[in-house]
């Protein structure tokens, strides 16, 4: 078999970066590359933000739930306190201990939603951002 010989690489060629199928960004310029980094951050921040504002939710819903079942108890309720001590105690201070932390889940849903937009908001005008310089390549 005869030998390829190499042959010099012209100024074009040098200036195109080589195709690498283990990193289909490698071609992209620095900061676009940066921008799908931060991109990919932000995603699964979002993702956590999610996963976040859905235990909240179904602590919610377990709050109205107890809210609504100590309304329809007669006289004196025991609460369970950590899993592991039932205590005695009247339905108005169970009531009251409830809806406050219903006042403070809901805060907190409040928060994660406005959250929320800022990260989509955000991730839809970096997308923007890459999807056109990867367009325009």
């Amino acid at each position: 078999m005869a030998k390829k010989q190499d042959k010099p690489e012209s100024k074009d060629e040098k200036q195109a970066a080589p195709m690498n199928p283990a990193n289909p960004f490698a071609n992209l310029d620095e900061e676009t590359q940066k921008q799908i980094q931060e991109l990919q951050i932000l995603e699964q921040s979002f993702q956590q933000l999610v996963m976040q504002k859905q235990a909240f939710q179904m602590e919610e819903n377990e709050t109205e739930h107890i809210v609504k079942e100590v309304e329809k108890a007669e006289g004196e309720i025991s609460k369970i306190i950590g899993n592991q001590v039932v205590v005695k105690s009247t339905k108005e201070k169970v009531l009251e201990e409830m809806k406050h932390k219903k006042e403070l889940i809901d805060l907190r849903l409040k928060n994660i939603d406005k959250q929320e937009k800022e990260f989509s908001t955000k991730i839809e005008s970096i997308r923007d951002d890459v999807m056109k310089k990867i367009g325009a390549k």
